[in-house]
């Protein structure tokens, strides 16, 4: 067998090399490693938030992470089983591919949970983690209180102030710009949320307008001038089964009767609706389905229905655009969904026809 010479080799490996670099320059320099994202984010204490627990994924797919603060403007609350009270779970669910350490930028949707649910409920996770497979955007699921409302309290009691609506906004939101890779404009950012969080979403984006560019609602206590809705939330003061209740029934609003409800009327988002000229608007409620299967829940969401209802005329007389996904017993939104209040079929479509809407109109990557 005839060795090759080394001086043929050579040859040989220079003409590989020289073919190499050729098909390098017509195919385009090669495509940079997917980068793995090994630890979630550091955060910075910040804008009133102390953290308490940095950033921990929450299972193996390493893109929903829980971090833990203290706000000064709610130092402590009523807890649900296993909170501790003045420590704040926020639940964060990065786009696939974030990387903290790139110059891009996202959009970011705040998601607020219902009465009696936790920020970091594997409800909330799948919501975010589901809607936003393959899309660019962050999503934020604060701790809300298991009766807070999303409103800086009128009568506080002794313990001090509870300005959960200062806390989600001056604290939460910039803290969030400062440590997170997000488009910090109005622009960038929506808000949304179910039944109790349909109401904070709402009320938020009619009080500061100037930080959303969509609100949404899933069944929200969107009309506080029912006398249906106003005993509901008096109750969620009162039910221990709701944390133990600490406060005086009038303390989140005031006395909810004429002539001392001005607070309610003030906070009602059916009624208010002014401010959110400019922005898009999404509502979404069923019937509640049959009422005799599961009464509480279907009554439930009629009223919220109702309140969307209401909302939605309110909308129409003052020229605002809007959508209202009336979907009735569910049948023909979602399978599995059957147009109660609080059912994860419902909730799940809900937050994909509203990811699908944000999307066309936030700047995003």
């Amino acid at each position: 067998m005839k060795i090759l010479s080394r001086a043929v080799l050579r040859g040989w490996a220079a003409t590989l090399t020289g073919l190499v670099a050729t098909f390098g320059m017509l195919l385009g320099p090669a495509a940079p490693a997917a980068h793995a994202v090994t630890a979630p984010p550091h955060f910075a204490n910040g804008f009133g938030l102390t953290v308490v627990s940095q950033p921990k994924w929450v299972d193996a797919n390493r893109r929903t992470f829980v971090i833990t603060v203290k706000s000064t403007q709610v130092p402590v609350y009523d807890v649900l089983k296993d909170q501790v009270s003045g420590e704040h779970v926020v639940m964060v669910t990065l786009p696939e591919g974030y990387d903290g350490a790139a110059g891009t930028r996202y959009p970011v949707l705040y998601d607020l949970h219902g009465s009696p649910e936790y920020p970091n409920s594997s409800r909330y996770q799948a919501l975010a983690e589901r809607s936003t497979k393959g899309v660019p955007l962050i999503t934020v699921t604060p701790n809300g209180g298991a009766r807070g409302w999303y409103t800086n309290w009128v009568h506080p009691d002794s313990r001090g102030r509870q300005n959960w609506e200062s806390f989600h906004l001056d604290e939460l939101i910039p803290f969030v710009d400062a440590n997170l890779k997000t488009i910090p404009t109005r622009a960038g950012r929506a808000i949304t949320g179910h039944s109790m969080g349909g109401f904070g979403a709402f009320h938020y984006a009619e009080d500061r307008p100037g930080l959303f560019s969509y609100v949404g609602s899933f069944s929200g206590v969107l009309d506080l001038q029912n006398p249906l809705l106003r005993a509901a939330v008096v109750g969620s003061e009162l039910l221990p089964n709701i944390g133990t209740p600490t406060a005086a029934p009038d303390a989140i609003f005031g006395p909810p009767v004429w002539p001392l409800d001005r607070a309610w009327n003030k906070a009602s988002a059916a009624q208010n609706v002014g401010t959110l000229r400019g922005m898009g608007v999404a509502m979404y409620a069923g019937n509640g389905g049959d009422l005799t299967d599961n009464p509480v829940l279907a009554v439930a969401e009629k009223v919220d229905r109702q309140a969307a209802v209401t909302t939605a005329a309110h909308l129409k007389a003052a020229g605002i655009p809007y959508r209202f996904a009336d979907y009735g017993d569910g049948s023909t939104w979602a399978k599995g969904c059957n147009g109660k209040h609080a059912q994860d079929p419902c909730l799940q479509a809900d937050m994909n026809d509203f990811v699908k809407l944000i999307m066309k109109r936030l700047r995003h990557p």
